[in-house]
C-alpha cells in the first residue's frame, strides 16, 4: 500500500515538474533586483550609512515578495483545471496535498533568496554571516504561508496577480524596503512595525551584522506569521471551501 510519504513524494515531483516548465516568472524576478542592486548601489552608498545593506537586503525582500504570485498560482492552477476536488476525493490527506505543493515552491523561494544574498555579498558587497540562510530560510516559510492562503481566498490568477503585485510592493515599502523605515513621517513609522516586510528587512538586516538576537527575534515573528496564515490555508483547503465551482 501508498503510504503518505510516498503520496507526497509523488505530488512533489509532478509539481517540481510544473515549476521546471514554467521558469519565466522566476527568471524575472531574479534579473530585475540584480540590476537594481547595481544600478542603485552608488545613490544609496551617497545617501547614508550603510547604503550596501539597504540596496541588497531591501530588492532581495521586495521581490521575493513579489514572488508570491508563483505560491499562489502552484494551488490556483488546480482549481483552474477542476482537478483539486478531485486530489481531495483521494486518500491524500490535506495536509499531504499541501506538503505536496509545498515542496518544490519553497524550493523555488529558497533558490530565489539564496542567489539574490549570493549576488549581494559576491558582487554587491553584502556582509556574509552565518545568519543569513537562517533569515533566508524563515522568510520563505512566511511567503510560503501567505502565499497558500491567498490561493485559497482569490477566485481567478488576473485576482491573485493583482494582489499579489500591490500587497507586495504596500507591505515592502512600508518595511523599509526602498527608504529606511527611520526617514519616514512619523505616522508611517508607527505603521511600519504591522508589516511583515518590515520584519523581514529587519531580519536580513542584523543578519548580515551577525546580529544574532535582532536575527532570531524577528524570525519567530514571521513563523508565527506563518503559523496563522499556514493553519487558515488549511482549514479552508479541508473544507472544500476552495473548491472549483466557486471559479
Amino acid at each position: 500500500m501508498i503510504g503518505p510519504l510516498s503520496r507526497i513524494a509523488a505530488l512533489a515531483r509532478l509539481n517540481a515538474v510544473l515549476r521546471l516548465r514554467d521558469p519565466g516568472q522566476f527568471l524575472s524576478y531574479l534579473l530585475m533586483p540584480m540590476l537594481g542592486m547595481i544600478a542603485l548601489k552608488p545613490l544609496y552608498l551617497r545617501a547614508m550609512p550603510g547604503g550596501t545593506t539597504q540596496v541588497a537586503t531591501g530588492l532581495l525582500v521586495m521581490f521575493s515578495a513579489l514572488a508570491l504570485h508563483i505560491v499562489g498560482a502552484a494551488i490556483l492552477t488546480e482549481r483552474g483545471w477542476h482537478t483539486w476536488d478531485r486530489l481531495r476525493a483521494t486518500r491524500a490527506t490535506t495536509a499531504e496535498l499541501l506538503l505536496g505543493k509545498a515542496i518544490p515552491v519553497y524550493a523555488v523561494l529558497l533558490l530565489q533568496q539564496a542567489i539574490l544574498a549570493t549576488f549581494g555579498v559576491l558582487v554587491v558587497g553584502l556582509r556574509a554571516t552565518w545568519l543569513l540562510p537562517v533569515a533566508v530560510a524563515a522568510w520563505g516559510v512566511t511567503l510560503l504561508a501567505i502565499g497558500s492562503a491567498l490561493a485559497a481566498v482569490v477566485r481567478s490568477h488576473g485576482e491573485l496577480h493583482a494582489i499579489c503585485d500591490i500587497g507586495a510592493l504596500v507591505v515592502t515599502t512600508i518595511g523599509g524596503a526602498l527608504v529606511p523605515v527611520a526617514l519616514f513621517p512619523p505616522w508611517l513609522q508607527a505603521v511600519a512595525p504591522f508589516s511583515p516586510g518590515y520584519w523581514a528587512l529587519t531580519m536580513l538586516q542584523s543578519a548580515a551584522r551577525g546580529d544574532a538576537p535582532s536575527t532570531l527575534t524577528s524570525a519567530a515573528l514571521l513563523l508565527a506569521v506563518a503559523l496563522v496564515a499556514g493553519t487558515f490555508a488549511c482549514r479552508r483547503l479541508s473544507r472544500g471551501w476552495t473548491r472549483a465551482t466557486l471559479l
